[in-house]
């Protein structure tokens, strides 16, 4: 009886620490190559922002992250954002990331693939995925002062996550 019950503990425990686990996804990045989730996560912890061009907070949004982007990169952190605009505006969207400097990933999900798997329905959403690949923190919408939130939430992981950067 009680190796039963402890099997069932082990298997229920195994189901529910899944479930916040991000699947591995490919992505076509804005200069037209293609990356991965699993080799984005090889490096370090990885915040993944769905945004639009018509989304204004989301736009507010980027300024900040572009800073939290440069000052975190070097520790193995990872920031990619994921556009959701359709791919008429392609040229509009590399024109704006051109245009601000940003030097944050920028991949495309013009048909919202990737955004309907992560459960992104509102923008900017913005998740915080450790290297082991578990969602630990997620948010949706942005005004003034989530940056601070979003810098707490990186630097916990960081200094929780055990793999040193490479």
């Amino acid at each position: 009886m009680k190796r039963y019950l402890l099997t069932t503990f082990l298997l229920v425990t195994l189901c529910f620490s899944q479930i916040n686990k991000i699947p591995n996804f490919s992505f076509k990045m804005i200069d037209g190559k293609n990356d991965s989730m699993d080799s984005l996560l090889v490096k370090g912890p990885v915040l993944v922002d769905f945004w639009a061009l018509w989304c204004l907070p989301c736009l507010k949004e980027m300024r900040y992250l572009n800073e939290l982007h440069q000052k975190y990169s070097d520790k193995g952190f990872t920031i990619l954002t994921i556009n959701q605009d359709s791919p008429k505006s392609l040229s509009k969207v590399r024109a704006h990331i051109r245009s601000k400097k940003y030097t944050f990933l920028v991949a495309l999900d013009p048909n919202q693939q990737i955004a309907q798997k992560l459960n992104a329905k509102l923008l900017p959403t913005t998740m915080l995925i450790a290297q082991n690949g578990q969602i630990i923190w997620r948010h949706q919408g942005y005004i003034p002062g989530d940056e601070i939130e979003i810098e707490h939430q990186i630097i916990q992981a960081l200094e929780t996550d055990v793999t040193p950067a490479k």
